[in-house]
C-alpha cells in the first residue's frame, strides 16, 4: 500500500521525463507522434490501475485512519518531512484524478489538440497529474504548497500553446491570479508552522497537539491568508474572473482537468487545512465564506442565463465555466456550515462536479471539432424540415425546424442532454446529493454560527438550483432540439426566425444543415465511464458517503 501511494505520485513524473526522450526503435513505429501519445495512455493507465488497487486495498472499515503512510525526514532543519497518506477524504479525489487524466490521454491519442510537439504535450499532462495527485496525498504543509504550485506551470503551457483564441491572455490571467493567491497562502502556512513548531498536518489536526500553540489571533491571520489562496483556486466569487477565460481558451483536455481536478484542490485545502488546524479562525470567517458562496451561486446562474439568450453571442464553453462558479459555490457553502452534513455534501459535490463537468467539457470540445464553433446562436441553427402538405392556411405556416443534434447526431445529443440534467441536480444522478446535503448543512450550521444568516444563504442556494435548471434546459432546447429563445426567455420550436435560427438563407431558401457525425468509438471509450459513474453515485451515494463521513467526523472532532 505504501508503494502504491508513492508510485501514484512518482510514476507520472518518471513518465513525463521518459516522454521527452527519444523512443526506442521497437516502440517508435511509423509515427513517432502517435508513439508518444500511446506512451501517455500507457503511463496514465498504469497510474489508474494503481489508484484502483489502492482503493481496493484500502481498509474501508476504518476510513478515518490515515493509511498507506510514508513519513521520511526531508529537511530536518526546517522540520519538513516527506509525509504521505490517504484516508476517506482524499481517496476519492485520487481515483478521480487518475481516471480523468487517463481519459484525457486516451481522448488525445485520437484527437490531439492543435499545437506544438506531442512530446511536450504528454510531458506536461503527466506533470500536471503528478502535482494534482501529490496535492491530495501529502500530509506536510510545505509539501502541500509545493504540490499546489506544481500544477500551475503545466496548465499555463497547455493553455498558452495548445489553446484557442485569446490563449496567451487567458494563460497569463490564470497564472497571475493563482500565483498571487499562492504567495499569500504561503505566508499563512509559514505562520502556522512557526507558531506551532511543525508542518505536520496530521499532528496539527488533533486538539491536544501542536495546534494548542495557535492563538485566536494567529488562527484568524492564518485562515485569512490561506483562505485567499484557496479561494482563488476554488474558484470563489469575486476571485473567479480568471476561470471563464481560461476554460474558453484551453484545449478540451485542459478544460476537463481544470474543472475536474484543479478546482478541487482549493476546496480540499479548506477541508484538510482550514477546518481542522484553525477551527477558531474558520468559525469567525465562516459566515463571510458562506455569503460569498451564496452570491457565487446566484451570480454564476445569472451569467449563464445571460449567455444562453438568443443574440447574446454566448459561448457554450464559457457558459459551462460560469456554471462551475455556481456549482463550486455549493461546495464552499457546505464547508462554511462546519457540520458533518455540510462537509460531506461538499466532498460529494466535488466528485460529482468532476464527473459531470468533465463529461460536458469533453462533449463541448467534440462539438466544436464537428461544427467549428461553440457559439450558442450558431449551434442552435438547424435546417428546416419539409413544408406541411396541403393548401390554404396550413401552407402559409413556417416549416417546422429540424431537431438539431437530436436529428443530426441523436446519441451525441442524448448524452449532452444527460450531462445537462445531471448538472442541474436531477434526483437519481450524482449532482443531486452534494447540493442537497450542502443546503441541509446550511439549514442547521455549527453551534455559534448565526442560523438566520445561514437560512438566508440556504434560500439563495435553493434559488440558484432553479436558475441552474432554467439555463441548462434552455441549452438543451437550443442545442439539442433546435429551438430559439425569444426576448422573454421562452423557447419556441419551429417558429419563423428572422435571424436565421432555422437555417434559412436571407431570400427564404432553406439552407441544408451541415452533417454532424455521431459518437465515435473512442468517444464512447472516453465518456462512458463518466456517465456510468454519474448514475452509480446518484443511485448509490452511500458508497462515497461511507468513505467520507467517518473521516469528516474525526476531522471536525479534533482527531477524536
Amino acid at each position: 500500500m505504501q508503494l502504491l501511494l508513492a508510485g501514484l505520485v512518482v510514476l507520472p513524473l518518471v513518465g513525463a521525463l521518459a516522454a521527452l526522450l527519444p523512443a526506442p526503435p521497437g516502440l517508435r513505429g511509423k509515427n513517432p507522434d502517435q508513439a508518444v501519445l500511446r506512451h501517455g495512455v500507457t503511463v496514465t493507465g498504469v497510474v489508474l490501475a494503481a489508484a484502483i488497487a489502492l482503493a481496493a486495498g484500502f481498509d474501508h472499515g476504518h476510513p478515518a485512519r490515515m493509511q498507506a503512510t510514508t513519513d521520511i525526514s526531508w529537511i530536518p532543519a526546517l522540520g519538513i518531512r516527506i509525509h504521505l497518506g490517504v484516508d476517506g477524504i482524499s481517496l476519492p479525489l485520487l481515483v478521480l484524478t487518475a481516471l480523468l487524466t487517463f481519459l484525457c490521454a486516451l481522448y488525445s491519442y485520437f484527437k490531439m489538440p492543435t499545437g506544438p510537439s506531442p512530446k511536450a504535450f504528454v510531458a506536461l499532462l503527466l506533470t500536471l497529474e503528478a502535482g494534482t495527485l501529490a496535492t491530495f496525498a501529502v500530509l506536510d504543509l510545505m509539501l502541500f504548497f509545493l504540490a499546489f504550485e506544481m500544477v500551475l506551470i503545466p496548465m499555463y503551457f497547455l493553455i498558452a500553446r495548445w489553446g484557442g483564441a485569446q490563449k496567451q491572455a487567458a494563460a497569463w490571467k490564470f497564472i497571475l491570479y493563482t500565483l498571487l493567491g499562492s504567495v499569500v497562502m504561503l505566508l499563512g502556512l509559514l505562520l502556522i508552522g512557526v507558531k506551532s513548531g511543525t508542518f505536520d498536518m496530521v499532528a496539527l489536526a488533533t486538539d491536544n497537539g501542536p495546534k494548542a500553540q495557535l492563538s485566536h489571533t494567529v488562527q484568524l491571520l492564518a485562515v485569512l491568508a490561506i483562505g485567499i489562496g484557496l479561494a482563488v483556486k476554488s474558484p470563489m466569487w469575486p476571485l473567479h474572473s480568471w476561470l471563464p477565460d481560461a476554460h474558453t481558451a484551453a484545449p478540451t483536455v485542459g478544460s476537463v482537468l481544470l474543472a475536474g481536478v484543479l478546482l478541487k484542490m482549493g476546496t480540499y485545502g479548506f477541508v484538510r487545512i482550514a477546518l481542522p488546524i484553525t477551527p477558531e479562525g474558520m468559525h469567525t470567517f465562516a459566515p463571510y465564506l458562506a455569503a460569498l458562496a451564496a452570491v457565487g451561486i446566484i451570480y454564476g446562474s445569472l451569467a449563464c442565463l445571460a449567455l444562453v439568450r438568443k443574440g447574446a453571442g454566448g459561448d457554450l464553453k464559457r457558459l459551462i465555466a460560469y456554471s462551475s462558479v455556481g456549482h463550486m459555490g455549493f461546495v464552499l457553502l457546505g464547508i462554511a456550515s462546519m457540520t458533518p452534513t455540510g462537509v460531506n455534501g461538499a466532498l460529494f459535490a466535488n466528485i460529482a462536479h468532476g464527473l459531470i463537468t468533465g463529461l460536458l467539457f469533453f462533449m463541448v470540445g467534440a462539438l466544436k471539432d464537428r461544427t467549428g464553433s461553440t457559439d450558442l446562436d450558431t449551434l442552435a441553427r438547424s435546417a428546416p424540415g419539409p413544408r406541411p402538405a396541403g393548401s390554404g392556411a396550413a401552407a402559409l405556416l413556417p416549416a417546422p425546424s429540424g431537431a438539431a443534434l437530436y436529428a443530426r447526431a441523436p446519441r451525441f445529443g442524448g448524452l449532452l442532454a444527460f450531462g445537462a440534467v445531471a448538472s442541474l441536480g436531477l434526483p437519481g444522478l450524482a449532482g443531486f446529493w452534494g447540493e442537497m446535503l450542502a443546503m441541509f448543512g446550511a439549514f442547521r450550521p455549527a453551534a455559534g454560527l448565526s442560523r438566520p444568516a445561514f437560512l438566508t444563504f440556504m434560500v439563495l442556494a435553493g434559488l440558484g438550483t432553479l436558475l441552474t435548471a432554467a439555463y441548462l434546459l434552455l441549452v438543451v432546447r437550443r442545442v439539442c432540439m433546435g429551438g430559439s429563445v425569444d426576448l422573454a426567455g421562452a423557447a419556441v420550436l419551429g417558429a419563423a426566425d428572422p435571424d436565421g435560427e432555422t437555417g434559412a438563407d436571407p431570400d427564404g431558401t432553406p439552407a441544408p444543415a451541415p452533417a454532424v457525425p455521431d459518437l465515435a468509438r473512442y468517444e464512447y471509450a472516453s465518456w462512458t465511464p463518466l456517465a456510468a459513474l454519474t448514475v452509480l453515485a446518484g443511485l448509490w451515494p452511500a458508497a462515497l458517503l461511507g468513505l467520507t463521513d467517518p473521516a469528516v467526523q474525526q476531522l471536525l472532532g479534533g482527531g477524536k
